[in-house]
């Protein structure tokens, strides 16, 4: 069957290329998703150790309708019972694109009858649900998906401490992607938040999944099979360097060695209160300074932040020789700020609805 891997828009190259990294066949990329063909142990594998995936969606059925009762027909005629346990509470969503089908309401609700009739309860509103059904009916071909994974796969698990204006570890990791890390090197987040960038790091540099730390919707599929998935569990390996974070608040610092600890990574990864103005490299052998600063649209006015970037691009020209550097920010002006010698700028991507981008330089 088709898998489809949602991402931010922009960042589906990079999810592509992960895949293939990591054995798995892709068929097509759009923007905003990869599509893998596997059989349910890929679906499982997929969700536990695609970093830059946000969901993953089996596409368990695909046909043509041009009307509203053959969409109804269709949909009492699938098993379900196949894919899924009987009276279980299902939620359906629903979007019409370019078809003769193209009222989404409607056809949410042919699909929630068919589903009752087969005996299983349909929820009402945004309480938490057994399963997601997307139907999706693009130029009258309708494809019903099931989101495998429940949760965002950005929840890894692990961060009960969040920091103001958070980036989603899906899209870190793939950033770390661009940046070329691989975890065969020191990694630097001089303003770490609550320790996205350097936990994520870390996890890469031991080679631990993704989803190692919580359950997925799938364990509760009629043919899911605990020996293979646990088979498919990567152990634990060592890493060359260690991980380091900073900011000049406290309160972030400590989360970020709470999420550390909780994510199993505390050995490698190092975190202290400091300063823009104050940092310096924190080991000797080189690696990649990472970081994603406040941006005008993210934590209000942008005029101030220019002397931040600056003071920030002056500090790593003379303390970072040797480092590479990345800065995600939504503005050009602020990134030239910093004089940084930057190399083309990478895909615009999708961050919470403002546009970001990587800029990033050679080593210095």
């Amino acid at each position: 069957m088709d898998i489809f891997l949602i991402t931010a828009p922009g960042l589906q190259d990079l999810l592509a290329t992960e895949a293939r990294e990591k054995g798995f066949k892709v068929t097509s990329v759009i923007a905003g998703g990869v599509t893998l063909r596997g059989e349910w142990p890929e679906v499982w594998r997929a969700n536990l150790q695609l970093r830059g995936a946000n969901r993953v969606l089996a596409r368990i059925t695909e046909f043509r309708a041009l009307y509203l009762s053959q969409l109804e027909l269709n949909a009492k005629e699938f098993d379900w019972a196949e894919i899924l346990p009987h009276g279980s509470e299902i939620k359906v969503e629903a979007t019409c694109h370019k078809s003769k089908i193209y009222h989404a309401g409607a056809a949410k609700e042919r699909v929630e009858t068919a589903l009752s009739l087969s005996g299983y309860i349909i929820a009402s509103g945004e309480i938490e649900v057994d399963y997601n059904i997307r139907v999706r009916i693009d130029r009258d071909i309708v494809t019903f998906s099931l989101d495998t994974s429940g949760e965002a796969l950005h929840k890894r698990g692990y961060k009960e401490a969040v920091n103001k204006a958070p980036m989603r570890e899906t899209m870190a990791s793939l950033f770390l992607r661009e940046a070329g890390f691989t975890g065969k090197e020191p990694l630097y987040d001089p303003m770490c938040g609550s320790g996205t960038f350097p936990i994520e790091a870390a996890e890469i540099a031991l080679r631990l999944d993704c989803g190692r730390a919580r359950p997925f919707t799938f364990q509760s599929l009629p043919h899911f099979d605990p020996d293979t998935y646990e088979a498919m569990r990567s152990p634990l390996r060592d890493a060359a360097f260690n991980v380091y974070g900073s900011d000049r608040d406290a309160g972030a610092i400590a989360m970020s060695q709470a999420n550390a600890e909780r994510a199993g990574v505390s050995d490698i990864s190092e975190f202290s209160v400091k300063p823009i103005s104050e940092i310096t490299t924190p080991c000797e052998d080189k690696g990649l300074v990472i970081a994603n600063p406040p941006y005008g649209g993210r934590i209000g006015n942008k005029k101030p932040l220019f002397g931040l970037y600056a003071s920030f691009g002056e500090r790593l020209l003379a303390e970072f020789k040797g480092w590479r550097v990345g800065i995600i920010t939504t503005e050009p002006s602020l990134a030239k700020a910093t004089k940084l010698p930057f190399k083309p700028v990478g895909p615009v991507v999708d961050h919470g609805g403002m546009k970001v981008r990587l800029y990033q330089t050679a080593p210095l």
